[in-house]
Order: structure tokens, then C-alpha cells, then sequence
């Protein structure tokens, strides 16, 4: 069986796992989760990273520190997975879902100013797939009206949007370490990027369950307390040491990717070429990270036979989210501006195909192959 996904592992993370059970700190803020920090804030060139369980506890944490409070609205894509509306739902925000664009199945930033209104807070981005929104739109849409940008760049690490970095453009931007994304911190783990400098200081205190711990082993203070709302948003040493082996090889890993996409992408084409399916689209502003390859069938019953038939092959494909305005708590929490134009068609059309670091050549063709005889 050819699965849908495998953990990236380069071997350097048993070593750094060893060294961190010989330091006896198994608690967050280590010495490699200092490390990774450091990395990313040199790598993406900016003022203040926080390392966290998961990609859905930096959202919550960015939710609380742009101070989302019932009745606010926030603005998103539904074709997205359910943290990405959680983290302000829990805070009473009301959801507003806007329709994708098909090319992209990114949001449609034309259709986001429409959904302004005196109750919007904030606007959330989701960089599907690892390919840039338009953001020099939406930061426009966002100045203007004073709204805070979140950019939920779970998969997105090491791609960009006119030479800057997913998560790096908004105020404030959340990554992924799931065992799904390129690099993994062990199974979960997330990020929190802070580009606007306000937030470093609030941020810290959050992420330490409302105390100035942080202020305390600096010597900023001569003791910690409760000083505001917060959570317990700090991962486990052994979460960072593991993605610490990931980082060492990150270039490795993005160019691997990179090259197993591009086979799927070049012996695709005729497939396309024959219109029988449909293949991603990089926009040329976008530098993309393989994160995932994915192609459209007609719709969702040719869908279901294409997996049927990979799984057949065996072969585990994957379709991904179900729209979250057509679900119970979307339609409870949310609510969606304007039509329904794209998001569940495009939806129902889509199918991930078997990509991670360390996929077989023989395998990759396996699924090409598949493919090919299912359209024959």
C-alpha cells in the first residue's frame, strides 16, 4: 500500500531527542526550542516567533491578542479547516465565509470588501496548498478599514508571495508542524509569526498561561504572577528537538518536494492537455512549497471513482475539507456573504494525490500509472 502520507524524517531527530532526556528539561522554552525560534525569526526576517503545541493554538493565541470579543466579525475563506474559524469562535466572534477563487482555491480577494462591516475585526487568509493569496490586496482592504490581517499559512512554510514570506506579510501569522506539513515537530506542533512589534510583549504572557514568567527568567522581574488572560500554549521540549532535525535539512527537504511535484505536475500534463482533469496553478507572484499536489476531476461522483479505484491500486488518495459554511457549526457560528459560486464545487473536485519526503520514484509512478489507466 502506497500511503496518503509519511512523517518527513531526516535521522538527526533521535540524536537531538537523546539530548534533550541528558539535559533533564522536558518543558518548553529549552534550549531547542530557543534554536528553532531563533531559526525561523532569522529565516523569515522578523521581529518575534513563539513556537506552540499546534498551529491551532497559535491561532487562538492571535485571536486573543487582537482582542476578539462577542459580536465581532471575521472574515475567511470556508474552504479551510476548522481551526481556523474555532480560534475566533471561541472568543464570540461571527464567522463571515466568502467564496474561493477556482484557480487558486485561495480566498477571492475581490469579494472580501463587500463583506466589511462596522463589526469587522480582522480578515484570515488561508494560503492553501502553500500558494500565496493576494495580499497586496487584502493588506490594502485591511489599512483602509483598520482591520488586523491573520494569515493562516499552515501550509506555507518556505513559500512566499512577491519574494516575502507566507505568515510574514499580515500582523500576525500562524504555521503547522502536523505530521501532514513538510516539517513536522514530531506529529503536532505550530507557530505563531508576530510582525507587528505591539504584540511581542502581550504574546509571551498569553503563551504562559497569563503570567510574566518569560519577564521573570530575563530578570525583567523579581517574581511572576497572573497579569492577564492566557493559556497553556507552550510545546514540550521533545516537540522542538525533533523539529530541530527537520530545520537542519530544510532546504533538502523543500527541494525533494519541490521535485516530486514537479514529476507529478510534468507527466499530468496530457491528462490536462486531453481536459480530462485539472492541475494546481502557481501564480507567477508565487513561489510555492510543494505542500501538496492535487488535481480536479469533473465532479464529485468522478471523484469518488478515482479514489475508489487508487485505493483499488492500492493507492491512498485524499479529498480535503468540507466546506464549513454547509456544516452544523458553520451554519451555527458563520454565516456566508454572497453566493456559493465555487467553494463546494471546486471542493468536490479535488484529489490529493501521495506526496512526502522520502516518496519513491517507483511509487510516484505507481500512482501516475493508476491514474492514467482510470482515465483510459
Amino acid at each position: 500500500m502506497i500511503p496518503f502520507n509519511v512523517p518527513a524524517r531526516t535521522g538527526l531527530e533521535e540524536g537531538y531527542i537523546s539530548d534533550v532526556l541528558g539535559r533533564n528539561k522536558l518543558c518548553g522554552d529549552g534550549y531547542f526550542g530557543k534554536k528553532c525560534e531563533n531559526w525561523f525569526e532569522t529565516h523569515l526576517d522578523i521581529p518575534k516567533s513563539l513556537f506552540t503545541p499546534s498551529c491551532t493554538a497559535a491561532l487562538e493565541l492571535a485571536a486573543i491578542l487582537i482582542n476578539i470579543k462577542p459580536g465581532d466579525e471575521v472574515i475567511m475563506p470556508s474552504y479551510t479547516f476548522v481551526s481556523t474559524a474555532n480560534a475566533f469562535v471561541l472568543r464570540g466572534a461571527k464567522i463571515v465565509f466568502v467564496d474561493i477563487r477556482p484557480d487558486t482555491m485561495n480566498i477571492d480577494e475581490r469579494l472580501i470588501e463587500g463583506a466589511v462591516t462596522s463589526k469587522t475585526r480582522a480578515i484570515v487568509p488561508v494560503h492553501y496548498a502553500g500558494v500565496g493569496c493576494e495580499m497586496d490586496v487584502i493588506m490594502d482592504i485591511a489599512n483602509r478599514h483598520e482591520l488586523y490581517v491573520i494569515e493562516d499559512a499552515a501550509q506555507g512554510m518556505m513559500s512566499s508571495y512577491k519574494g516575502r514570506a507566507l505568515g510574514t506579510i499580515g500582523h500576525l501569522g500562524a504555521f503547522s508542524f502536523h505530521e501532514t506539513k513538510n516539517y513536522t515537530s514530531g506529529g503536532e506542533g505550530g507557530l505563531l509569526i508576530i510582525n507587528d512589534k505591539q504584540f511581542v510583549s502581550r504574546a509571551e504572557v498569553i503563551r504562559e498561561k497569563g503570567t510574566n514568567r518569560s519577564q521573570f527568567f530575563r530578570g525583567m522581574v523579581d517574581k511572576y504572577q497572573w497579569v492577564d488572560v492566557g493559556s497553556s500554549y507552550l510545546p514540550s521540549e521533545l516537540q522542538s528537538a525533533y523539529l530541530w532535525g527537520q530545520l537542519e535539512c530544510a532546504e533538502e527537504i523543500n527541494d525533494a518536494r519541490l521535485s516530486l511535484w514537479s514529476y507529478y505536475y510534468k507527466n499530468l500534463k496530457m491528462l490536462e492537455r486531453s481536459g480530462r482533469i485539472e492541475l494546481p496553478n502557481i501564480p507567477e507572484s508565487c513561489i510555492h512549497n510543494a505542500h501538496m499536489f492535487y488535481l480536479k476531476t469533473s465532479g464529485l461522483d468522478e471523484r469518488t471513482a478515482l479514489l475508489e479505484h487508487l485505493k483499488n491500486e492500492d493507492i491512498l488518495g485524499a479529498f480535503h475539507y468540507v466546506p464549513l459554511h454547509t456544516a452544523k457549526a458553520g451554519l451555527q457560528f458563520g454565516k456566508l456573504h454572497g453566493g456559493d459560486n465555487f467553494t463546494t464545487r471546486e471542493s468536490e473536485k479535488l484529489v490529493r494525490l501521495p506526496l512526502w519526503y522520502g516518496l519513491e520514484r517507483g511509487q510516484q509512478q505507481k500512482v501516475i500509472n493508476a491514474i492514467f489507466g482510470f482515465y483510459k
